[in-house]
């Protein structure tokens, strides 16, 4: 080859080099072999970029110490960059460090704020403060992920938060708290943090307050006794111009402050209003072999306070596999965490499609009035359980033209004196949730550490709002499973026996077959070796003999 075809050759080379470098921006391919795809976008967030008119602007606020000392932020700034590169450019990624930019003020000003870890360096314990927030910006609107140190929600919180920004639209979500307005600030905390999170606003309706067509969507909390009929009127004509809602009712109520009382609830006209739509809540208690753990105190004879620990078959443990695979919300359910449910019963009226969320396992019954709650008298449990055994729906959707609860009826007159909208010429579409518990949205919760409850409740937000297609994704990581998930008396104890014979036994046992196998593979490789010195002393004699013939 000449000096001047390898000169050619050399730049023709670098010119590959170059155009390749230019496109790897837009061709490019990662493999993710994470059991969750951690680590890989959906399809959903890939093709983002079709409903983008304009350029965003996100930018990742990271302190290089906490980079240096973790590898999560890494992780992260590789999603982000995953998201920027199938953009197709209407994405841009910037990662800046706060303190080396002089950013500090504007960057908590935004809302993001320092966080304070503890490192340890050479026996030396010492605090470090740094950042790790992400900022969306697109033409005059802006919205902040305050901190950011997780994989799990990541992407959710993007895709939503952007089709938000680019619709001009906020993710609004209009709330009743039927039995007490206060209850909201009070036992609705960890909800609203949840929704928050998840890039959710809220507005808080009065039962007297008209409800604005505008509101995505409206969450009816409890109710039953304290919606009055004016009240139930807004909610009805909110549904008959497209709304969606979620209703969290029951048809009895526990006492939960003290004694755990049970009663009946007198209903007011919602329960009425939910028939007719086609879900009744039947006044009953529902209960199941799967349930969860309760702690209280009870009085031993000598009058000394005891603390007990006992399964309660009224808190059901709602398992994954309970859930229907078919529906949206439900698809990739978790499970719940419920509390004096009542189950429901489907009858769709012309127009409506019913269809369940998530039920009981088939060893669930029923106690009907009177109700025993004292976890003291357990037997009393298993009153109804013979004729009521099976399986029991907890949670249902209902999609379709519903029929008015008003229809023939007169319009009824506020306390207040107020005029109340005349209901639409013709009902819309619309969508309805109803879950046949209370508790199970509150700070009650907490007795459990239910917090697969407040993503559910995310994904039926994310549904009542129309976005279907990012509930798949909102959660990228599976959580760990609970260790009593086997109820069954028998199959527990067939896993406990399995568990036991590979522990014990198989486990042991091959451990001694490889023990023997390399013991037998390196004395054959031993005596290979000797046969071969042998074999070769042999030749050696035999030449030096030869040699000494001659």
């Amino acid at each position: 080859m000449t000096k001047k075809q390898t000169t050619t050759l050399s730049i023709l080379i670098l010119i590959i080099i170059g155009l390749c470098v230019m496109v790897s921006g837009r061709l490019w391919f990662r493999l993710d072999l994470t059991k969750g795809k951690s680590y890989t976008i959906s399809a959903v967030s890939r093709n983002l970029h079709n409903e983008i008119p304009d350029q965003i602007r996100i930018t990742y606020y990271l302190s290089d110490k906490l980079k240096s000392i973790h590898p999560l932020p890494g992780e992260i700034e590789d999603l982000l960059r995953e998201y920027a590169g199938f953009s197709r450019g209407k994405i841009q990624l910037s990662v800046r460090d706060p303190a080396k930019a002089k950013l500090t003020s504007q960057v908590e000003q935004l809302g993001i704020m320092p966080q304070q870890i503890q490192t340890v360096e050479q026996d030396q314990a010492s605090v470090m403060t740094v950042y790790t927030g992400i900022v969306i910006e697109y033409l005059e609107q802006l919205d902040v992920l305050p901190v950011v140190f997780s994989l799990e929600t990541l992407e959710y919180d993007l895709t939503s938060r952007i089709r938000s920004l680019v619709r001009g639209s906020p993710r609004l979500l209009g709330v009743i708290v039927g039995d007490n307005p206060r209850r909201w600030n009070e036992n609705y905390r960890q909800l609203q943090g949840a929704y928050m999170q998840a890039g959710y606003q809220f507005r808080l309706i009065a039962d007297d307050q008209d409800i604005p067509d505008t509101i995505p969507a409206l969450l009816v909390l409890g109710g039953v006794e304290s919606l009055n009929e004016a009240a139930l009127y807004r909610i009805d004509r909110y549904i008959q111009n497209g709304g969606k809602v979620l209703f969290t009712v029951k048809g009895i109520a526990v006492d939960t402050e003290s004694g755990l009382e049970a009663r009946l609830l007198a209903d007011g006209g919602l329960l009425d209003m939910l028939s007719v739509y086609g879900v009744t809540v039947l006044p009953e208690i529902v209960m199941d072999k799967s349930s969860l753990t309760m702690q209280y105190q009870t009085r031993s004879p000598n009058g000394a306070t005891l603390v007990r620990i006992t399964r309660n078959p009224q808190w059901i443990r709602v398992l994954a596999e309970s859930g229907n695979t078919g529906h949206p919300v439900s698809a990739r359910f978790a499970g719940l965490d419920m509390y004096w449910a009542s189950p429901l019963a489907l009858s769709a009226p012309d127009g409506v499609e019913t269809d369940y969320l998530f039920t009981s396992t088939a060893e669930a019954w029923s106690m009907n009035e009177p109700f025993y709650t004292n976890p003291e008298v357990p037997y009393l449990f298993e009153r109804d359980a013979v004729d009521t055994r099976g399986m029991k729906i907890l949670g249902a959707s209902l999609t379709g033209t519903f029929p008015s609860w008003f229809a023939g009826k007169p319009k009824p007159e506020p306390e207040d004196g107020s005029p109340l909208a005349d209901m639409p010429s013709q009902a819309k579409a619309a969508r309805i949730i109803v879950i046949g518990d209370t508790e199970f949205a509150t700070s009650f919760i907490s007795v459990s550490n239910g917090q697969r409850n407040l993503d559910f409740m995310v994904q039926v937000a994310d549904w009542l709002c129309n976005d279907d297609d990012i509930i798949g994704i909102r959660s990228r990581a599976s959580g760990s499973g609970r260790l009593d998930k086997i109820i069954e008396p028998a199959k527990k104890a067939s896993a406990m026996r399995f568990a036991q014979i590979v522990n014990v036994y198989i486990v042991p046992l091959l451990v001694i077959l490889a023990g023997i196998f390399l013991a037998l593979r390196r004395r054959a490789e031993a005596n290979a070796k000797t046969r071969e010195q042998a074999g070769s002393r042999e030749t050696s004699a035999a030449a030096k003999e030869h040699s000494d013939g001659i």
